[in-house]
C-alpha cells in the first residue's frame, strides 16, 4: 500500500483560509447582496470570502501531494511592529491628519525588520509619506485632510 505524504504548513493554511472565508460568507448573507451591477453591502464581503475559502480547498488538497518543510518560528518581531500600525493610522487618521499618521504608521511598520535602522527607517517613512501624499492627494485629488486638528495651532 502507498504512503500517503502530507504537508501539514500547506493544510494548516488551507484550514486557516477556508475558515476565514467561511466566516465572511456567513457575515454577508446577513446583509442585502445586490447584484453585480449595484452591489449591496453584503456583495464584495461574499464575493471574497467565497473565493477564500476556493483558494484554502485548492492548498489543502495540494497539501497532500507531498511532504512540506516543518513550520519554522514565528516571525514574533513582524507580527509586533506590523500588526498594530494599520490600526495605529486608523484609530489616528482623523486627529493627525493623513501625513502624520502615515509617517508614524511607515515608521512603526519599518522595525519590523532586524536589519532596518532609525535612520533608514526615518528615509523610508519619509519617502513612503511623500510619494503616498503625490499620489492620493495630488494626482487622484482625494479629498482627505493632510493635518488633522490634534496638529493644527
Amino acid at each position: 500500500m502507498n504512503n500517503l505524504s502530507f504537508d501539514r504548513t500547506n493544510a494548516l493554511c488551507g484550514i486557516v483560509f477556508i475558515g476565514a472565508g467561511l466566516f465572511f460568507v456567513v457575515q454577508s448573507l446577513g446583509l442585502e447582496l445586490g447584484t453585480a451591477v449595484r452591489m449591496g453591502p453584503g456583495y464584495f464581503p461574499l464575493l471574497l470570502g467565497g473565493l477564500l475559502v476556493l483558494l484554502g480547498v485548492v492548498i489543502l488538497v495540494q497539501s497532500f501531494r507531498g511532504e512540506g518543510e516543518p513550520i519554522g518560528h514565528l516571525a514574533w518581531r513582524g507580527m509586533l511592529f506590523i500588526l498594530p500600525a494599520p490600526v495605529f493610522f486608523g484609530l489616528t487618521v482623523r486627529g493627525l491628519g493623513f501625513v502624520p499618521s502615515l509617517f508614524i504608521t511607515a515608521f512603526i511598520a519599518c522595525f519590523a525588520s532586524e536589519r532596518m535602522t532609525p535612520l533608514g527607517a526615518l528615509i523610508l517613512s519619509t519617502a513612503v509619506t511623500i510619494f503616498s501624499v503625490a499620489v492620493f492627494s495630488y494626482a487622484l485629488g482625494l479629498p482627505f485632510e493632510r493635518f488633522g486638528p490634534w496638529v493644527r495651532f
